[in-house]
């Protein structure tokens, strides 16, 4: 989210190609999103669908606290900037985006997504970053690690005194919409704040390990990212720690749908993000950014483009999905199904009978979505490299 620029002044290659892998990767969930497929099953297909997205948001908040130290190291303002965009990213979640997922100017429903949850941490983040950094680092591991010992209280938290703030900072979706006024307006928070803060702390002190030199690079990236594959391994093999609901070899998830042994064993808690879900998804991100430094070829420069604007290609992949997705109603209904402009899809009804979309035409519609995309990401990409416009930096 925050340009990474380290102190040589070049790019780092590795972090666009995997921020970039991440946006496409997003843009497919939400292509999920209007195809009227449910979130994570109950076919295979369906579930590794859904499975390979869960890298998006913790890849995507990660890095974006790694970004942050970079940019801190040739500029001063980083306080300042953090918070400025954070307090930017939430205006522009509760307003452009939500009408971006909906079409629809109800505000008066309003879904606190991802954007909001890394403007917040932006935001806490500008005022961590006066610690030392291995202070930083140690808070955000705490708060990753031991967010899990409040397990026994969701269901209750959200009902005790300052049960709002609660549902912000952790109970997320499950305690229900907030009521901004006695007849709303209504928030819904499917991003509560915690874990992601310290997943942007960590972030932010791993870009110690971005700065070291090549090899001690590659040796770090490698030991982390695989040690924390290991441990979700062991965690979550044995159900000892880190996930509310255990896996069964029953085929269910604690009182959850049946489900295969193995797709039970990956279907980690995101709402909030697990200690195990995090391992699970962090791990492999962190193992593969030494094997990136030097990838080349026509799919590196093609996740590259992305990557090197990625909010540019989140505002805009939003609005361009749901676009595409209207004109395939219309085509296969013969009309403009009412159901794409509910209120946001995340909380919407189920799809109406016969609208729901095969898996060959989710992956078709992302698929050009994609192509798009790039089009208008390398034009944004080459106006950021011609001009130095203080607005840029925002977008």
């Amino acid at each position: 989210m925050v340009p990474v620029v380290p102190a040589t002044g070049e790019r780092v290659a590795s972090i666009d190609i995997i921020r970039g892998a991440i946006m496409a990767l997003m843009a497919l969930d939400h292509a999920r999103v209007y195809s009227g497929l449910p979130a994570g099953g109950p076919t295979p297909g369906i579930f590794f669908t859904r499975w390979v997205t869960h890298f998006c948001a913790p890849g995507f908040v990660f890095l974006a606290g790694t970004s942050a130290f970079l940019y801190g190291r040739r500029h001063a303002d980083l306080p300042r900037f953090l918070a400025t965009r954070g307090a930017w990213l939430v205006i522009l979640e509760l307003t452009f985006l939500r009408w971006a997922w909906t079409f629809n100017f109800d505000f008066a429903h309003e879904m606190a997504g991802v954007i909001w949850a890394i403007g917040w941490c932006m935001i806490l983040l500008a005022l961590m970053i006066r610690l030392p950094v291995a202070a930083v680092g140690a808070i955000g591991l705490i708060i990753i690690a031991g967010h899990n010992l409040l397990d026994p209280l969701l269901p209750t938290l959200a009902g005790r005194p300052l049960g709002w703030l609660w549902t912000i900072l952790y109970v997320g979706p499950f305690a229900g919409p907030i009521a901004l006024g006695a007849e709303g307006p209504w928030l819904v928070v499917l991003y509560s704040i915690i874990p992601w803060i310290g997943v942007m702390a960590a972030g932010y002190a791993f870009g110690t390990v971005m700065i070291a030199g090549p090899a001690r690079r590659r040796r770090l990236c490698l030991q982390l990212g695989l040690g924390a594959i290991v441990l979700f391994l062991v965690l979550r093999g044995f159900n000892l720690y880190g996930n509310p609901q255990p896996w069964t070899t029953g085929g269910g998830n604690g009182d959850g749908p049946a489900m295969p042994s193995l797709l039970s064993f990956l279907n980690t808690a995101k709402y909030p993000a697990s200690l195990d879900f995090l391992l699970m998804t962090l791990g492999p991100v962190i193992a593969v950014i030494p094997l990136l430094d030097t990838a080349r070829g026509a799919l590196a420069r093609w996740l590259t483009v992305f990557g090197r604007v990625p909010f540019f290609f989140y505002l805009l992949h939003i609005p361009l999905i749901h676009a595409l997705a209207l004109v395939v109603s219309r085509i296969r209904l013969g009309e403009v199904s009412p159901w794409l402009f509910t209120n946001h899809p995340m909380g919407n009804p189920p799809a109406p009978e016969g609208y729901t979309w095969s898996l060959p035409l989710l992956y078709l519609v992302w698929a050009v979505s994609l192509v798009l995309l790039c089009l208008a990401c390398r034009w944004y990409a080459d106006l950021k490299a011609r001009r130095t416009d203080w607005w840029l930096r925002y977008l």
